[in-house]
């Protein structure tokens, strides 16, 4: 166990037996306490990371990005307020009950699929042994709140735009699956900490997934930027042809949940690429590279610090994208997934199989 996961025990087990203590109240609140641990740090997160996409691009196409309000710092904040003290306007002939939850089903989607995702080899909401399956179900739920979005919407631009985000969704969440078979057969387990395990030992980076499945991680990865709509993919949201897509018909508060169901989404999948295909918390450095000095030996050394920075690579290639590639025609995207992807993928998910079956590397281990 990390020094940071015994610091973290040390506080939280006092305080659930405290809550335990008082029943049915008790368990209630722990387990808003552990849904607010998760939720406000991704707000947060979404929050920052809108500031550092205007930034990076700002300096990759050689101009300012935010600067003035707290020296651009809080320009992600200026902005939440403006959206929430915005009047949500609904259409006169919209489905009233299904145009409200529609943001809500997309959102909370994105959030509960945190609840299995680890940060060390003890921080982690819930260690599930389904946590991909649970994973899976979870990143597949949103494409109910987008149809429904578009269709209760009222508007024949936004149901024609909820169709194209649920088609090109479906066709690369297909993709994304099969690249994550690829993952079970190596590491043996439907286990998130377990697969991050799988890919620990004493040649440091060399043992991690990417090496054998460098295809899967490339599918993954880019199925990934595909899934949540964003550039070079970003063929629901084209101005010149579908205007704003299914969320062309929102406003306001209405509007800021899809922002954040979107935003979550591009955070998550940065996270679980790091965690499939780079070791998670894992270090790069083997561990008899590592020297036997206090500070240098523990940043060395494995701990939640790799994984967020991997996860800022991650994160930060989703606005490289952006920045410099044009939009796919909506053919192209399709053809990609179809026809490029998930062929490549079944092929590989055999490889990977040749490889666990004849030792190339230890399955499960």
């Amino acid at each position: 166990m990390s020094d940071t996961a015994t610091f973290l025990g040390n506080i939280l087990q006092p305080m659930h037996d405290g809550l335990m203590s008082l029943g049915w109240l008790g368990v209630v609140i722990w387990i808003v306490l552990k849904i607010l641990v998760i939720a406000v740090p991704v707000i947060l997160a979404v929050a920052f990371y809108v500031v550092w996409e205007r930034k990076l691009i700002g300096w990759m196409h050689v101009r300012h990005g935010p600067m003035y309000v707290g020296w651009g710092v809080l320009q992600a904040f200026a902005d939440v307020f403006k959206l929430l003290f915005k009047e949500v306007i609904q259409p006169t002939n919209a489905h009233k009950v299904l145009y409200v939850l529609a943001p809500l089903i997309v959102l909370a989607p994105s959030f509960a699929a945190w609840a299995v995702v680890p940060f060390d080899a003890k921080m982690v909401l819930s260690n599930a042994n389904a946590g991909l399956l649970y994973l899976l179900a979870m990143t597949s739920m949103g494409i109910y709140g987008i149809i429904i979005a578009g269709w209760a919407s009222n508007s024949k631009y936004a149901f024609l735009g909820a169709m194209r985000s649920a088609a090109q969704m479906v066709s690369y969440e297909i993709a994304m699956g099969f690249a994550l078979v690829g993952v079970m057969v190596g590491a043996g387990s439907l286990n998130l900490t377990e697969i991050v395990m799988a890919q620990s030992g004493d040649a440091g980076a060399l043992e991690w997934f990417i090496l054998p499945m460098l295809p899967l991680f490339v599918i993954y990865f880019v199925s990934g930027v595909a899934e949540t709509n964003r550039a070079p993919f970003d063929v629901v949201e084209g101005e010149s042809e579908i205007v704003a897509g299914h969320m062309v018909e929102y406003s306001g508060s209405a509007f800021a949940l899809f922002f954040l169901a979107e935003y979550a989404n591009m955070i998550l999948v940065s996270f679980l690429t790091s965690i499939f295909f780079l070791g998670g918390w894992l270090s790069p450095v083997p561990a008899a590279w590592i020297p036997d000095v206090p500070v240098l030996g523990t940043l060395l050394g494995d701990g939640w610090w790799w994984l967020f920075a991997k996860v800022f690579f991650f994160a930060s290639c989703f606005i490289w994208f952006r920045a410099s590639f044009p939009r796919y025609r909506y053919d192209q995207i399709m053809r990609l997934g179809w026809k490029v992807f998930i062929p490549l993928s079944i092929a590989w998910i055999v490889v990977v199989a040749l490889m666990a079956y004849f030792g190339v590397f230890e399955a499960g281990a």
